[in-house]
């Protein structure tokens, strides 16, 4: 279990009355935006106003999560204050897009939501999604953030870091991602298999950067310098700091978070065994993923799961993630919550989310090549 914090999320909310707070932000929104921009965004704020409570109250959509109910329930429950529509959610971290696919047009579903690039990519691939044309979420998304034909949105931002050691490793030692390929850090990183989605999008992201050459030479270095086989999930190399079986580690940001404010006190530890360096902060930033969702192809409420994404996108929402889970806010609009911003500004690289699913095929045929 998770520390008192994410269990007090409703409460808070509820003391401050976000109910109501949810819509007088988007009214102060357009109290303060330039005259272009009110014009744009009239339409959007009076659907947003009162077309959830007139002609959405009754509406129920589908959702089918590969992200777990402890992580999504606080969203659901605001997205349902703010609307009056309900939701009904089917949880499994594998086969919804299988289950999505035989049921067709009779597919009760109406949203998706998931987690890395390559799980939406595979929903696209499959047809599975309906493109949504909504100002709303392009104005909370950045272009890179999102599909180009408006089929996925990213909801969220996770970083993957580099952690190192804080009592073993210099807090300037590492720069860039490209320096864990340095003789430096020989027998002295751990990591999760190379093949696991968030680092076959990171080996994705090297090819983009350099060429499949140069990543293929970085790959072989980084397997050079493991400690250990790779093992475990990214918790396991913070624990393994910890325990002093390697000085450097891979993991996306948000661990951090769930293991700081972790009742395990264990994991507490681990978290404060680590230091999070943000690479590549003098070149193209830190390699960013996603969490994200799009529209079911066959849904039979349309507008009310457009209605469910535009909510995940806007300040009530983006700070949740924030709260809920530490991942970062995709609204630029939206600024991180007190913990993550104690953690430090980065540069983000800007990198189009979606070309990293073009390249995953090859940055998997590098990983199984080196034995990553």
């Amino acid at each position: 279990m998770r520390h008192n914090s994410r269990a007090g999320v409703s409460e808070k909310m509820r003391v401050t009355g976000i109910e109501n707070g949810f819509r007088n932000r988007l009214r102060n929104s357009f109290a303060n935006s330039p005259v272009i921009l009110r014009w744009l965004m009239a339409g959007c704020v009076a659907v947003c106003l009162w077309l959830p409570v007139q002609a959405f109250a009754a509406g129920t959509i589908n959702i089918y999560s590969h992200r777990q109910q402890i992580l999504i329930q606080p969203f659901l429950d605001e997205f349902t204050k703010a609307t009056g529509i309900q939701t009904k959610v089917v949880y499994a971290s594998k086969g919804l897009a299988q289950r999505l696919q035989a049921e067709g047009a009779a597919s009760p579903a109406d949203v998706i939501l998931t987690v890395d690039i390559a799980r939406l990519a595979e929903y696209a691939n499959l047809d599975l999604l309906a493109s949504v044309e909504s100002a709303v979420l392009t104005a909370n998304i950045p272009a890179h953030l999102r599909a180009s034909d408006n089929r996925w949105f990213g909801l969220s931002e996770r970083a993957r870091i580099v952690v190192t050691s804080r009592d073993r490793v210099p807090a300037d030692a590492i720069q860039r991602i490209e320096d864990l390929a340095d003789a430096e850090w020989q027998q002295r990183i751990c990591t999760r298999p190379g093949s696991h989605v968030y680092n076959r999008a990171l080996m994705a992201s090297l090819i983009a950067a350099h060429g499949a050459e140069a990543a293929q030479s970085w790959a072989e270095k980084l397997v050079a310098n493991l400690a250990r086989k790779p093992q475990g999930n990214d918790r396991a190399q913070a624990k393994a700091i910890f325990q002093g079986i390697c000085d450097v580690a891979i993991m996306n940001s948000y661990y951090y978070g769930n293991m700081k404010f972790n009742d395990d006190a264990e994991q507490r530890s681990w978290a404060d065994a680590i230091r999070l360096v943000f690479t590549n902060q003098a070149d193209r930033g830190n390699h960013i993923n996603i969490s994200g969702g799009g529209v079911a192809k066959h849904s039979r409420n349309k507008q009310q799961a457009v209605a469910f994404l535009e909510f995940l996108t806007g300040e009530v929402a983006q700070q949740l993630y924030g709260t809920v889970n530490y991942e970062y806010p995709v609204n630029p609009a939206v600024a991180p919550p007190a913990e993550l911003a104690s953690w430090g500004p980065f540069k983000r690289d800007k990198l189009p989310i979606e070309r990293l699913a073009e390249l995953a095929p090859q940055a998997q045929m590098i990983i199984d090549r080196v034995g990553w």
